[in-house]
C-alpha cells in the first residue's frame, strides 16, 4: 500500500503534541519550534494536544509548566490544549470498530517476555512481535486471563500481502518503505491496564482534529507505517509528514533528553533570562540562522526552509557544552 502525500494540503492544520512526563527540554523546544514555524510559515492552524494517556506518569504541575514554557518561548496555538486523558470514549469507539473487523486478539505477553535477548528486534531496536498469542484457543485465552489482564493487538498482513507494505513520503527523510510483518509484527492498540496505546490514540486524534501536517522528532519515524495502516483500516486521510533530526549530547553518543539537567527549561530559563537568547543559539546550532544573535520565534519565520532541516537528517545535531555557557 503506497501513500505519497503531494506537498501541503490547504488549509494547513498542524499540531504540537508533547507528553507531560516532566519539564520541557531542549529537544522538545526544537520540535515545537519547527512545528510552529512549519504551520505559521504557510498561514496554517496549530493544535496543541497534551498526550497524557497515562495520567500516572504526569507529574503534578507538569502541564502548567509546559504551557508556561511554550508561552515564554513565544509560541501560540489556535486550538487547545486538548487532553488525550479526556478522550477515552472516542478511542473506545474506534477500538470497537477494529475489533468488529476481526483484526484484533488478546495478548498476555509481559514486557519481560518481549525483551528477552533471543527475541527478534526491529531496526529501531524495539522487539518484533512474533504472534505468540495470535493463535491461542478460546480455552487457552480463558486460562491465561485468570493470571493476567491481556492487552489487545492489531493483526498486520502477512509478508506476502502488499497491504502490509507501507510506503510514504517524509519531507526530511524522503521516501520510506516498511513491511509491517518484518518491522514490528502485530502491535498493541490497548495496553493490559486498559489504557489505549499511542498508535491508536494519535491516529484517531490527528484524523478527527483535521491535522494534515505532522511535524515531530525522527524517533517517531518508525511509528508512521503503523499509523498509516490504522488510517487505511478506518478510512482516514494520511497527513503530510516531516520528522525532525534529533538533538544529540555533545559527543553524539545519545539523543539529548531529560537526563541532561542543563537542557531542562527549568534550568535554561533562568540561565538565559530571555527566550530570544535561547532561540538564537538554537537557530544557529540547527542552521536556521547564520549567527547566534538573539532572535524571536516570529523573526525566524522569514527564511524558514525544509532544506536546512534536511541537512542534519543523517547524523543528528550534537549540542556542544558551550551552548549552555553564558
Amino acid at each position: 500500500m503506497s501513500t505519497e502525500p503531494q506537498g501541503y494540503e490547504t488549509p494547513v492544520c498542524g499540531r504540537f503534541a508533547p507528553t507531560p512526563s516532566g519539564r520541557m527540554h531542549l529537544g522538545n523546544v526544537w520540535c515545537a519550534l519547527v512545528a510552529w514555524l512549519a504551520v505559521r510559515s504557510c498561514g496554517g492552524e496549530l493544535v496543541l494536544r497534551i498526550e497524557d494517556l497515562d495520567t500516572k506518569k504526569t507529574p503534578a504541575g507538569s502541564v502548567e509548566a509546559m504551557l508556561d514554557d511554550l508561552t515564554w518561548l513565544g509560541f501560540d496555538w489556535d486550538r487547545g490544549p486538548v487532553f488525550q486523558s479526556e478522550r477515552f470514549d472516542i478511542y473506545q469507539a474506534y477500538y470497537d470498530r477494529l475489533v468488529e473487523m476481526d483484526l484484533t486478539y488478546p495478548c498476555f505477553c509481559s514486557r519481560a517476555d518481549l525483551h528477552v535477548s533471543e527475541a527478534p528486534h526491529a531496526s529501531d531496536g524495539t522487539p518484533l512481535y512474533t504472534g505468540i498469542c495470535r493463535n491461542l484457543t478460546a480455552e487457552q485465552r480463558a486460562k491465561k486471563a485468570l493470571e493476567r489482564n491481556p492487552g489487545t493487538r492489531l493483526m498486520v498482513p502477512v509478508v506476502s500481502d502488499p497491504v502490509g507494505l507501507i510506503e510514504f513520503s517524509d519531507a526530511v527523510y524522503g521516501t520510506k518503505q516498511e513491511c509491517l510483518a518484518k518491522e514490528c509484527g502485530d502491535f498493541l492498540i490497548r495496553r493490559s491496564d486498559g489504557i489505549f496505546a499511542y498508535q491508536l490514540a494519535v491516529t484517531v486524534d490527528d484524523a478527527l482534529m483535521g491535522v494534515n501536517q505532522v511535524v515531530r522528532g525522527c524517533d517517531l519515524l518508525p511509528s508512521c507505517a503503523r499509523q498509516i495502516y490504522i488510517q487505511h483500516l478506518l478510512e482516514f486521510k494520511t497527513p503530510w509528514y516531516a520528522h525532525v533530526p534529533m538533538l544529540l549530547a555533545s559527543d553524539g553518543s545519545h539523543r539529548l533528553s531529560k537526563r541532561e539537567h542543563s537542557a531542562d527549561l527549568g534550568y535554561m530559563r533562568p540561565l538565559f533570562g530571555k527566550p530570544e537568547i535561547l532561540l538564537g543559539r538554537l537557530a544557529y546550532l540547527t542552521g536556521l540562522k547564520d549567527s547566534p544573535e538573539p532572535v524571536s520565534a516570529r523573526e525566524l519565520l522569514e527564511g524558514f526552509s525544509w532544506d536546512t532541516i534536511r541537512a542534519h537528517a543523517d547524523l543528528g545535531i550534537p549540542v556542544p557544552d558551550s551552548f549552555f555557557e553564558i
